[in-house]
């Protein structure tokens, strides 16, 4: 975070999850979760500026996002503007560094970013856990995306237990030219229909114990028997990871975004080539996980102790 007077300036980090799983349908049409979810280093940045006018203005460097009362940023400064009975306005710029629409929160985590924005503007003197309940009424990955970390997510993935960081390693994302719609992909998922589940709890053994190789053998995502069977590019990307030596290679979320953990960045760095000149994927990053400000913290404790 970074404020300079009337102005302030947040990186927004993407997430994956390293394993999700679908418990059940709820009667109003969510599904109840269990996933452990992860920070990225790639972000967005989002820089607020107090305004005089009573107005909520959205700038964006990306043809692909509204820039109006449709985007999640506008929703999460219009929800505390009438929620804490704020007179200023507010302008927003999203600089947009996150694949849209990839199954990394990146909308979500730009809505995360304003609402912790409009808290440090405004002196509203918010706590996270104050801020996460704002967060849920306006979408289920907004509460995590404002803690950040490693996390087991389970509810409709509001109910949020923060965990160890994982080992670290060399992270690889690649989006493929396609779209897919979360909506699409939760109602056609089959739950009676699938064989196997993520098997969450021994992943969170894995991630206590630090066991890497442990963690990625279990790495699975329910949501890739809709997504990987309309599309089919999803499993060669996979496949072209795991050739070029991943440990494990999954899609995020509802996709189409799939990532590679690597323990080199060079075998990394050549799966993204061959993906690249493939044609397999027009987005393609190089990332790390990236901790939360309590797990940094504590890193930092235990590096100086």
């Amino acid at each position: 975070m970074a404020s300079q007077g009337n102005t302030i300036t947040y990186p927004a980090y993407g997430k994956i999850n390293l394993g999700l799983d679908v418990v059940r349908r709820l009667e109003n049409g969510y599904h109840e979760v269990r996933m452990i979810m992860q920070t990225v280093s790639l972000h967005d940045v989002v820089t607020m500026k107090v305004l005089n006018e009573d107005e909520i203005r959205i700038h964006t460097n990306s043809g692909k996002i509204p820039s109006d009362e449709n985007n999640l940023a506008f929703k999460a400064a219009k929800l505390m503007k009438d929620q804490y009975n704020i007179a200023q306005g507010v302008d927003i710029y999203i600089e947009k560094n996150i694949p849209v629409a990839a199954g990394m929160a990146g909308g979500s985590t730009d809505c995360a970013a304003v609402l912790k924005g409009m808290n440090a503007l405004f002196e509203l003197g918010l706590t996270q856990k104050q801020l996460r309940e704002e967060g849920v009424k306006l979408g289920a990955d907004v509460p995590y995306c404002i803690m950040g970390g490693t996390a087991l997510s389970e509810g409709i993935g509001e109910v949020l237990t923060p965990i160890k960081e994982p080992p670290s390693c060399v992270l690889l994302l690649a989006k493929p030219d396609i779209d897919v719609s979360t909506k699409y992909v939760y109602q056609n998922l089959k739950l009676d229909q699938l064989e196997t589940h993520p098997d969450i709890d021994g992943m969170l053994e894995d991630i206590e114990n630090q066991d890497l190789q442990g963690l990625c053998h279990k790495m699975s995502n329910v949501l890739e028997t809709v997504t990987g069977e309309k599309y089919p590019i999803i499993g060669k990307i996979e496949t072209c990871m795991k050739n070029a030596g991943a440990l494990q290679s999954i899609m995020s979320g509802s996709g189409p975004t799939v990532f590679g953990i690597f323990d080199q960045k060079e075998k990394a760095q050549a799966a993204a080539d061959e993906i690249t000149a493939g044609g397999l994927a027009g987005e393609v990053y190089i990332s790390s996980f990236r901790c939360s400000e309590s797990q940094c913290s504590e890193r930092k404790n235990n590096d100086e102790s």
